[in-house]
């Protein structure tokens, strides 16, 4: 992992876990405390990335392989890296990232089937060896976050199967399992408020031992 001044946050999970919102929540808290944080998302945050967002998230009138997803989502991460990430853990802000490359070993590896070890490579080529410190995984049944989105079918993923869904689940469940140092797992089911503050009482935990 690279070391850098700032600490490396992403929220991860499938449809409907409110990852996106308790990214924010904890964006705020720490705002409000003082601590200088940024906060971003994938795929986008940059004006490359906010463009192949359109395309991978909006469904088209032509389809997109497996694999040309793995390098759009890529080439997003480099991007993002490059302009958001990178600048602002080397001069000490945290920040925190609404998904990251785990998501592509979760839906683009369990959930599309793609080899492992493809998706181990480009990750590394997009990240130059980049890690989040601090992995939050929001895990709830596929079938109740789903439940919680308005699908109008316009979007690709939420579109899916419900067989691809529950093989994401499983992935990231299998990642937090191999990496318990790193992720941690919560129920996403709970008040939003209580999520919130579990999370939040975590991440000043830290801050405070790596201040100490």
């Amino acid at each position: 992992m690279l070391k850098r001044q700032g600490l490396f946050i992403t929220f991860e999970g499938g449809e409907g876990c409110g990852k996106s919102t308790q990214a924010r929540l904890l964006f705020n808290s720490l705002e409000h405390r003082g601590i200088p944080s940024v906060l971003t998302h994938e795929p986008g945050g940059t004006p490359l990335g906010n463009r192949i967002r359109g395309i991978l998230k909006v469904k088209r009138d032509f389809d997109i392989s497996p694999q040309a997803e793995l390098f759009l989502f890529a080439a997003c991460r480099a991007q993002l890296i490059r302009e958001v990430i990178l600048p602002a853990l080397d001069v000490g802000r945290n920040v925190i990232c609404d998904r990251f490359s785990a998501s592509t070993i979760a839906y683009q590896g369990y959930g599309r089937g793609l080899g492992q070890d493809l998706i181990e490579s480009i990750n590394r080529a997009a990240t130059g060896g980049l890690e989040p410190d601090l992995i939050f995984l929001l895990d709830i049944q596929s079938e109740t976050g789903l439940s919680r989105k308005h699908n109008t079918g316009d979007d690709r993923f939420e579109a899916e199967h419900i067989a691809f869904h529950r093989r994401v689940r499983v992935g990231y469940l299998e990642l937090a399992r191999r990496d318990p140092g790193r992720w941690i797992v919560i129920e996403a089911r709970q008040p939003v408020e209580t999520l919130a503050k579990a999370i939040l009482d975590h991440v000043l935990a830290i801050l405070h031992k790596a201040a100490a």
